[in-house]
């Protein structure tokens, strides 16, 4: 897993790079973390057209990070899901607290 981030007119994107399953739950956890904690922006915008894989671990680590930033008042966004992380969102309905965006 590898995870790329930038702020730009306040808006952080974070582009999350590989796989992320119980192998790379703890690493995305902490290194999420680490990167919502800069300050200059209101809203999170999480690339996924990167991500080749996620499973159940990778859905409680999003659910996670987006409780945080809740009680910050920062929503959380999904840019270019893949077809099975599409599939995964829909499904478990996650795009009710992080909306797709195009």
């Amino acid at each position: 897993m590898q995870i790329k981030s930038r702020i730009t007119g306040g808006v952080l994107y974070v582009l999350l790079c590989g796989e992320l399953d119980e192998h790379s739950a703890a690493y995305t956890r902490i290194t999420l973390d680490e990167i919502f904690e800069k300050p200059d922006f209101k809203k999170i915008i999480i690339d996924l057209s990167e991500l080749s894989f996620m499973d159940s671990t990778g859905i409680g680590v999003l659910i996670g990070r987006y409780k945080r930033m809740k009680d910050r008042d920062i929503p959380i966004y999904i840019s270019n899901p893949s077809a099975h992380a599409e599939k995964i969102f829909k499904m478990t309905g996650l795009y009710d607290i992080m909306p797709k965006i195009v």
